[in-house]
């Protein structure tokens, strides 16, 4: 599969890129890191085996995807915040500030009673 890395174009294969992490001890990883056979490799150390580049030439980001690309399982970086949600469009900002239905169902009246006050009949 042709993936460019560091605006260098390359043909990896999965293939290869095990034969290329053969023998390699995997450095300890703090930060992205992706799964070669049954080891786990920080994606710069990755990135300098397969492509013989220098570590400074090319991002991690390059690297996860082109491996994800590949069928290698990618991981962030160890106690990385998950992506967050979709942000709101600016209807739904508009509807929830005009008392429609609220962005976050915590402060939804209709989904948490305890936001409603106790009606006297």
């Amino acid at each position: 599969m042709r993936c460019v890395i560091a605006r260098y174009p390359f043909d990896l294969t999965k293939g290869g890129v095990l034969d290329s992490m053969k023998g390699i001890t995997p450095e300890p990883v703090t930060g992205e890191s992706v799964t070669i056979g049954r080891r786990r490799y920080p994606v710069k150390q990755v990135g300098e085996v397969v492509t013989r580049q220098d570590r400074r030439d090319f991002s991690g980001g390059e690297v996860t995807r082109a491996m994800t690309r590949l069928g290698f399982t990618c991981h962030p970086a160890p106690g990385a915040e998950p992506a967050p949600g979709p942000a709101a469009t600016p209807v739904e900002t508009a509807s929830a500030l005009l008392g429609g239905a609220a962005l976050d169902p915590a402060f939804d009246t209709a989904l948490n009673p305890a936001l409603n006050p106790p009606q006297d009949a």
